[in-house]
């Protein structure tokens, strides 16, 4: 029985949210002239469900998904990122970013894991932008709404693309879309990683499980306070570990904050009807 005093359900109507999301593709890639998408492939669930809309949207000749490996980078993230790709009959291009990571690096030798891992999602923006450039083809970001409220992303990398079908989506909510396209079964079951560091998690990294946290965030946006959301049984540490991410990256989701010295600041007060 649902409990109407509670926030909006996370279970979708996956049929109505595949339309919504594809006619959103469709309508901002013709906004900005591009026939083509092109979205990294890590062998994950957000970025099967990108490609999967993608294809729904613009249809599979006009896809290109890449893989972008390290050399630390997992097998198993390269070969599931290769059976979406497959699967969904897209161009493919894989190029290894271990030179130019490693060339940087090799400037920066006590770069810890953290920096280690930046330089390379942002080598890999690098990539996709400049592929962009090759194909006339617009990257699509791949980044959930979880993980956007939580700052898990690498500042101007991840969240960079400017068209991202799935940044309102929660990760059990993308779970529940892929399933629904019928994106690859192992793909979707795997305990999610960035594949950064060898035996990362996600759930590891935050300290909490999606399921969890995604309960709790929608609590938390829709209002409900700590003590209510205890109530409902969630605990403090839970509760304190959602509230430190989410207050703590507001800085990670705004644009570049501008010095105004006019009356006309781009995006503060020049804005077409489609920016507000």
């Amino acid at each position: 029985m649902r409990d109407h005093g509670g926030p909006p359900p996370l279970l979708l109507d996956c049929d109505l949210t595949e339309e919504w999301l594809t006619g959103f593709l469709r309508e901002e890639m013709a906004r900005r002239g591009f026939g083509k998408a092109v979205i990294g492939m890590s062998g994950g669930v957000d970025s099967a469900l990108t490609a999967s809309l993608a294809v729904r949207a613009l249809g599979p000749e006009n896809v290109i998904g890449v893989r972008l490996p390290y050399r630390t980078s997992s097998q198993e993230s390269l070969d599931h990122a290769q059976l979406v790709i497959d699967a969904l009959g897209i161009e493919a291009r894989t190029l290894e970013i271990t030179p130019a990571v490693d060339g940087y690096l090799a400037n920066e030798p006590d770069a810890d894991a953290a920096r280690r891992g930046n330089v390379m999602a942002r080598m890999r923006m690098i990539a996709l932008f400049d592929l962009s450039a090759r194909y006339r083809a617009l990257p699509l970001g791949t980044g959930n709404k979880t993980e956007r409220l939580f700052g898990y992303f690498t500042w101007h990398a991840d969240d960079s693309p400017p068209v991202n079908p799935i940044g309102d989506l929660y990760k059990t909510q993308v779970w529940q879309l892929a399933r629904y396209l019928g994106v690859p079964q192992v793909i979707v079951d795997k305990a999610p990683t960035a594949d950064l560091v060898v035996g990362q998690t996600d759930e590891g990294d935050l300290g909490i499980s999606y399921p969890r946290a995604d309960e709790i965030l929608n609590g938390m946006l829709h209002g409900f306070t700590h003590e209510a959301l205890r109530a409902r049984g969630y605990h403090e540490d839970e509760l304190n570990i959602v509230s430190k991410r989410l207050n703590g990256t507001h800085w990670k989701r705004r644009p570049p904050a501008v010095a105004l010295v006019s009356q006309s600041g781009i995006g503060e007060s020049y804005l077409r009807p489609v920016d507000y």
